[in-house]
């Protein structure tokens, strides 16, 4: 089966919302992780809104770090969870949100992650996630993809850390020159779709929405790769 995952910093959602819907829409996701999603108030109940208007639903909490999974109406949700990663001193609080999902047959666990500006931590949450990640996968027999705003670009160490341990969707098939940051003008490649190599990448590039409604949704470019899995 082929399955369309997707990643999005979103901003807090504190740009143009019927942007950031048309945007969504656009990505045609099964599974979409967010960064920055709203914890708080009507930005919360925003968040829940736009997951429903892209036909989407909140599979996991959002308390932790403003990382969620989305989950569409293809795949059912067997397991969430999320975790607060280690504390550093100064630094804003990281987490990791993990849904396992499944569809005609097929698990996956999927994890939504955001990496601080700070260059050691960066690398210590990248491999808590992925250890975390890892446990989830092997108690339910699913295939790891991991989404995220990583915060720095593919030559850095977290980056090629997530890079070794899985595949880079874009480096994998490419489309486009995968650039999403700033939304505005892009010149980095710092959020990035990362899967177990046993899954084929098809695919993996940006939104097909007009180029306003991408630098007016967030400050970030999303990422969506499309993933082959199974018979």
């Amino acid at each position: 089966m082929t399955i369309r995952v997707a990643t999005y910093n979103v901003h807090g959602m504190r740009d143009s919302v019927p942007a950031l819907a048309r945007v969504v829409a656009a990505l045609r996701a099964d599974v979409l992780c967010v960064q920055e999603a709203p914890r708080l108030g009507r930005r919360r109940a925003g968040r829940e809104a736009l997951a429903a208007a892209a036909g989407l639903r909140v599979a996991t909490p959002a308390r932790l770090g403003g990382v969620a999974v989305l989950a569409g109406p293809r795949v059912s949700v067997l397991h969430a969870e999320s975790h607060a990663l280690r504390v550093f001193l100064g630094l804003e609080r990281r987490g990791l949100a993990i849904a396992v999902l499944a569809a005609e047959g097929v698990r996956l666990a999927v994890g939504s992650l955001h990496l601080d500006l700070n260059g050691p931590a960066r690398v210590h949450h990248a491999a808590e996630a992925v250890a975390l990640m890892e446990g989830v996968a092997a108690r339910y027999g699913a295939a790891i993809v991991l989404g995220g705003d990583i915060n720095e670009r593919p030559h850095q160490p977290a980056w090629r850390y997530l890079a070794g341990r899985l595949a880079d969707c874009h480096a994998a098939a490419p489309e486009g020159d995968g650039l999403t940051f700033p939304a505005k003008s892009p010149s980095a490649r710092i959020d990035g779709v990362f899967a177990a190599r046993e899954t084929r990448v098809v695919s993996c590039g940006g939104a097909e929405v007009t180029s306003a409604d991408l630098s007016a949704a967030s400050d970030h470019l999303p990422v969506v790769a499309e993933l082959r899995l199974g018979l």
